[in-house]
């Protein structure tokens, strides 16, 4: 059975920092576009970063960079999301989702390249 489980959410204050860790199992891969999406109440799931675990290569949302950043752990398991400076616009249900298979993180944005998410975890920031 495959499972995403997000971890490391929480409440902390504007300028703060959280590091979320997204764990993969019952999924073997050699390639994956991985990603993180948000979505906060009233909004549209967006994307937040992505990763291609075979090439360590990294894409962004506009809003979150040079202040996040995604990584991957030893063993292709385990995807992070370091998030620095935060900001009460950042508050959320933060997603990890995986492309496996995938060539690139092309369509990285695009919520359908994805079949298999998480359940999220919260992040909120407050002022």
């Amino acid at each position: 059975q495959v499972q995403l489980v997000e971890s490391g959410g929480g409440s902390v204050q504007a300028g703060g920092s959280l590091r979320l860790s997204c764990s993969v199992s019952g999924l073997s891969y050699s390639r994956a576009c991985m990603a993180w999406f948000r979505q906060a109440p009233g909004e549209e799931r967006e994307g937040v970063a992505s990763i291609y675990t075979r090439a360590d290569y990294t894409l962004y949302a506009d809003s979150v960079k040079g202040r996040f950043t995604i990584s991957q752990g030893n063993g292709g398991n385990t995807v992070y999301l370091q998030m620095n400076s935060l900001k009460p616009e950042d508050t959320a249900m933060y997603y990890c989702a995986a492309d496996v298979g995938a060539w690139g993180c092309g369509m990285w944005t695009r919520r359908d390249e994805y079949k298999y998410w998480g359940q999220g975890t919260q992040v909120t920031v407050s002022s």
